[in-house]
């Protein structure tokens, strides 16, 4: 076999499985269409979940403040495997590993503080309803 280009003798494995795959997926989709239970109640069509009935409207804004939070969990959360796959090399690394952790967790440290300090943390609304952290670049 050359190196240099693949042949088209050499992608049938790669042809059977994808042919295996949309066969098994069409056989389950038409297995489901048959065997699938049908109900025409009143009740099927409403919105159900564990087992509260919806009242209102589902569809609302929520505050970008929700999603600020999410954002910093997030990048507080990849922070947290960073230093966890430090502490299984620790050994390794030694003592300029460490040195450089204690940077890492210093530098997450000071964006925590900077961001407590601008109030992006804070749930409540302050001048009005607005932004804390474009109301804190106001000042």
């Amino acid at each position: 076999m050359s190196t240099s280009a693949l042949q088209p003798a050499d992608l049938w494995p790669l042809a059977a499985y994808l042919a295996a795959v949309v066969g098994l997926l069409a056989a389950i989709m038409v297995l489901s269409h048959f065997l699938g239970e049908r109900h025409r109640e009143m009740a099927t069509g409403e919105p159900f979940e564990s087992g509260v009935v919806t009242v209102g409207y589902a569809r609302l804004r929520l505050s970008a403040k929700f999603y600020l939070i999410a954002v910093f969990f997030v990048i507080f959360d990849l922070e947290a495997v960073f230093l966890f796959a430090w502490a299984v090399a620790l050994r390794e690394a030694g003592w300029a590993g460490y040195v450089e952790a204690l940077v890492f967790i210093g530098v997450l440290a000071a964006a925590l503080a900077y961001l407590w300090r601008v109030g992006a943390l804070d749930w409540s609304s302050r001048e009005n309803g607005a932004h804390p952290v474009s109301a804190a670049r106001r000042r």
